[in-house]
């Protein structure tokens, strides 16, 4: 079993001054590639040096360097984010050079070290695989149904009402589709059942 996946709570920041330069890392909880470029441009200062990023969406991921050396920034941030166990988040570390050369290896600890630490401060939530199931029910057991289902934590995604009952979506946790399963054939006393729609 792997190890679960988490994205950020909430936006965070971390600085360090190394050898004068100051390095700001800046992360947030990202969706789409669309929502990580666009934190890029908001919190990307144009009087700095550099704003170096990364992002990792899933299986989707980009980094730049800013025009430090290349594989000094882009990529320890990338990989700062995947050794923290991180996915759904874009980090960007914003340098206002000092006057100090660091030296590729140098660059490479302090981008990738102001990444990490903000990383690791950060307020973390688990990423939950999610499951979506289509079922029916009848006119009577919608309530019951509903109650039931909530508390393992399914949201209705769609509810379409004809002559022969209800037909629903849901969307729940991986891990309680099973579960889920069952209580639809009990509550509907084995007359309707649930299959998944993904």
């Amino acid at each position: 079993m792997t190890d679960m996946l988490h994205t950020l709570a909430v936006a965070c920041q971390h600085s360090e001054d190394i050898k004068k330069s100051r390095f700001l890392a800046q992360a947030a909880p990202v969706q789409t590639p669309e929502q990580a470029l666009a934190f890029v441009r908001q919190v990307s200062d144009a009087a700095a040096t550099h704003n170096c990023w990364a992002y990792r969406i899933g299986q989707d991921y980009r980094f730049n360097d800013d025009g430090e050396p290349g594989g000094t920034a882009g990529r320890p941030i990338l990989q700062a984010i995947e050794g923290q166990g991180i996915d759904r988040a874009v980090v960007v570390v914003t340098r206002w050079y000092g006057g100090i050369k660091l030296g590729a290896g140098g660059l490479v600890r302090a981008y990738g070290g102001t990444a990490a630490e903000c990383l690791r401060r950060a307020e973390r939530v688990p990423i939950v695989a999610m499951a979506r199931l289509g079922l029916r029910c009848d006119f009577a057991e919608l309530a019951l149904l509903k109650a039931r289902l909530r508390e393992l934590d399914a949201e209705v995604q769609q509810e379409r009402f004809d002559a022969d009952g209800v037909a629903l979506e849901i969307q729940l946790p991986e891990g309680r589709v099973d579960e889920a399963l069952s209580r639809i054939t009990d509550i509907s006393r084995g007359r309707h059942g649930g299959r998944r729609l993904d």
